[in-house]
């Protein structure tokens, strides 16, 4: 009993450490997945930031590099413009990007001009659809926008020549304790007329397999009506980030005063820039932490002329273009999801596994000390088997031997008994021997086609002398015209025998036993049925199991070994048959042995 409940407390204990570690597994996890999803959004906004600043700086590139006032058209003298173009082509990473310049008066709405690439100088083109599209852009100066995504054209303001600023002044809000700033008067305007292919195939490509190649994420961006511009893996819903695209303006306004002064990675989002030297020029911006405050750029005097250029500065929402950023199994949660469900299920497989392991070990040792048990029983039985038959022999050859027994009926009766106790030893070494080979696997069968009738009267007739020691009446009731088996004959006579003697030794005095055979469809069937004390149900599931002797068994002191019916088991399934058995506590038993056709 002591060692029942130190096994059960062992295994309680051992559980209940796994049930701990599957919560704190479950912990570990939920946590693990909430520090890789903050992580991945963060990630995944960054880079989406990235790709958008790198392409809006090849766009602000050919925006902010043209910046310039109106005196190169007034004067027809395009030897800056040149340089400037010069320098883009030499800096930009794709050369190709501007397709056309085209520079428009504000005041006469006079003929546009065409840059020519090849003379360097503005030409006079006719008017036609695509011109007056980008004009009417322009038309309305208050309603300007530097980016017109649709045609994939950057307006620029050219201002009047020679007018100096001294101080400029932006408001969040009005304040009229300050001057409004006055701003240059706009002469005309520059086009730039950007390559639908070039941004599509080279530009988004390569910002595509730079920043997100080799990823699980996929993107798609699309226009300002939901048009889809550009995309990868089929495209993306943008539910992990979203960027825009087609941003021109680096901070709340810029000041640009020669043609080399680009803005600066990862500034152009920036609202403070403090001491920064253009030139000759130092700009310092002052900003309060509160919007609403006064933002204000202090630009010292100088004798040089300069050009300030208006830009609002706008969100993702009102970009023309938005990058949307997916994660390819629908989303980062979902997939971190997908993660910590695949990782708990591992996880707790592997617990699972755990746990069957130390239930399997623990089952295991209680079965072999069970077996181990019961091999003990085993041999405190056949010692006392063995004891009474080599009694019974040693007194009678003692009394043969002291001359005892003198006349020939003494003699004969003796050597009878001499004779029935050799058989019985004989019997069960016999027995142990023919359990240990079948155990082992050395046992071979010799099969042939047999008649089971045959078999059944073998096995009646080994059986005789008991039959009528106990005076046993035997019914036979074996059905005509039986199928022949494929057996081993003596190895199944064997088995019948073992039924026999077991029915014969069980039957609590009871003198009737019937042996049957009939067909079973695709087997045959040979039963051996008594009227003996039966078996409960708790030992009728173990009875076929080696060394097992059932509690009432033993308490009555009937002798076996355990080993009859753990045979006859053997024997069925070498057949390719089995062996059941149904009984009824005090109505006796009734044992089946079912062999396949021959």
């Amino acid at each position: 009993m002591n060692r029942s409940w130190t096994t059960i407390l062992i295994f309680a204990a051992l559980f209940g450490l796994l049930v701990a570690l599957g919560v704190l597994q479950y912990r570990w996890q939920t946590q693990i997945a909430a520090n890789d999803g903050e992580r991945m959004h963060k990630q995944t906004q960054d880079e989406a930031d990235r790709f958008a600043a790198d392409f809006n700086r090849e766009i602000q590139s050919a925006y902010f590099n043209f910046q310039m006032d109106s005196g190169a058209w007034e004067n027809k003298n395009f030897t800056e413009f040149n340089d400037r173009y010069d320098y883009w082509r030499g800096e930009s990473k794709y050369p190709t990007l501007i397709k056309d310049l085209y520079y428009f008066d504000a005041e006469n709405y006079a003929s546009p001009m065409r840059y020519n690439k090849e003379a360097r100088t503005f030409q006079a083109v006719e008017w036609n659809e695509e011109l007056r599209s980008v004009a009417s852009r322009f038309s309305d100066p208050k309603n300007l926008k530097p980016v017109n995504a649709d045609i994939y054209t950057l307006l620029l303001p050219m201002h009047a020549a020679g007018q100096r600023l001294e101080k400029i002044i932006l408001r969040r809000e009005p304040d009229h304790g300050e001057p409004t700033p006055t701003i240059p008067k706009v002469e005309g305007y520059l086009a730039v007329v950007l390559d639908e292919k070039t941004i599509k195939q080279k530009v988004l490509a390569d910002l595509a397999e730079n920043h997100f190649g080799g990823s699980d994420l996929k993107i798609a961006i699309t226009g300002k009506d939901d048009q889809q511009i550009f995309a990868t893996q089929g495209g993306a819903s943008g539910q992990d980030a979203k960027a825009g695209l087609f941003d021109v303006a680096p901070g709340d306004f810029v000041f640009y005063a020669n043609k080399g002064v680009l803005p600066r990675p990862g500034s152009e989002h920036s609202d403070v820039l403090i001491n920064s030297r253009l030139e000759s020029r130092t700009f310092s911006r002052v900003r309060s932490d509160d919007v609403n405050k006064t933002v204000q750029i202090e630009v010292q005097s100088t004798d040089r002329p300069k050009t300030a250029v208006f830009t609002s500065r706008g969100n993702t929402d009102k970009m023309p273009w938005t990058l949307m950023v997916q994660h390819r199994d629908g989303s980062i949660d979902t997939y971190l999801a997908n993660t910590k469900f695949r990782n708990l299920t591992i996880g707790f497989g592997i617990l699972f596994l755990l746990g069957a392991a130390v239930a399997a070990i623990i089952f295991s040792a209680q079965r072999l000390r069970m077996l181990a048990q019961r091999q003990i029983d085993f041999v405190s039985s056949v010692s006392h088997e063995f004891r009474t038959p080599l009694a019974v022999i040693y007194s009678a050859g003692e009394n043969l031997a002291d001359g005892i027994a003198k006349e020939d009926e003494q003699v004969s009766r003796y050597g009878d008994l001499i004779k029935g106790e050799g058989r019985k030893l004989s019997t069960m070494v016999e027995q142990i021997l023919e359990f240990a080979g079948a155990r082992s696997g050395r046992r071979k069968f010799n099969f042939a086609v047999n008649e089971v009738s045959d078999i059944v009267a073998d096995a009646v007739r080994e059986c005789t002398p008991l039959i009528s020691e106990k005076r046993i009446e035997v019914k036979t009731n074996i059905c005509d015209h039986l199928p022949s088996i494929n057996a081993d004959p003596v190895a199944l006579s064997q088995a019948i025998q073992n039924l026999i003697v077991n029915s014969i030794k069980y039957g609590n005095g009871e003198s009737w036993l019937q042996i049957a055979a009939e067909n079973g469809g695709s087997s045959v069937k040979i039963s051996v049925e008594d009227r003996g004390i039966g078996i409960s149900g708790n030992d009728l599931r173990q009875i076929f199991e080696p060394f097992y002797r059932a509690k009432e068994v033993v308490d009555a002191q009937i002798h076996g070994n355990g080993l009859g019916l753990s045979l006859v088991k053997q024997i069925a399934e070498a057949h390719g048959g089995r062996v059941t058995a149904t009984s009824e506590v005090g109505k006796g038993s009734r044992f089946v042995i079912e062999i396949p056709q021959a």
